[in-house]
């Protein structure tokens, strides 16, 4: 079930944050993550976070920031493959006219997702913070 997110979830969420950065993005170290681990833990609340939860276990979540940005959509490892990241994406889609965000091109399966659930490529730009190519994404209703 896809609900508001409650401050007191929040260890839960930077958990699965960083897992599943950590496991998604071989191609950046992990120290990356882990020293960005306090900023987001920070900048998570000013975010409109839905989670999708079942039997009090938070599986997954995703975060959208102004702009209609999306700064982050997580499933814990063992929840992939389950629909859950559709699920969140399409209660998004219900709410925004227009949805952006930016994927790391060497992420295939996020970019085939998101491929495959409606969004396009706007451009591609370098990160300097990673090294690494991405993709700005969009999705929009009209």
């Amino acid at each position: 079930m896809i609900k508001n997110f409650n401050l007191s979830k929040l260890d839960s969420v930077m958990k699965i944050w960083l897992d599943t950065n950590i496991d998604a993005h071989n191609f950046i170290k992990n120290k990356y993550w882990i020293n960005n681990y306090n900023l987001v833990k920070e900048m998570l609340p000013l975010a409109d976070i839905y989670i999708f939860e079942e039997n009090n276990i938070i599986k997954g979540f995703i975060g959208v920031m102004e702009e209609n940005y999306i700064a982050g959509l997580f499933v814990k490892k063992e929840y992939q493959r389950e629909g859950i990241g559709k699920k969140l994406l399409d209660y998004c889609k219900s709410k925004y006219l227009v949805l952006k965000l930016d994927v790391f091109i060497k992420n295939k399966n996020a970019v085939n997702f998101y491929y495959k659930n409606g969004f396009k490529v706007l451009d591609e730009h370098f990160s300097e913070e990673t090294n690494e190519i991405e993709y700005t994404m969009i999705f929009n209703k009209n």
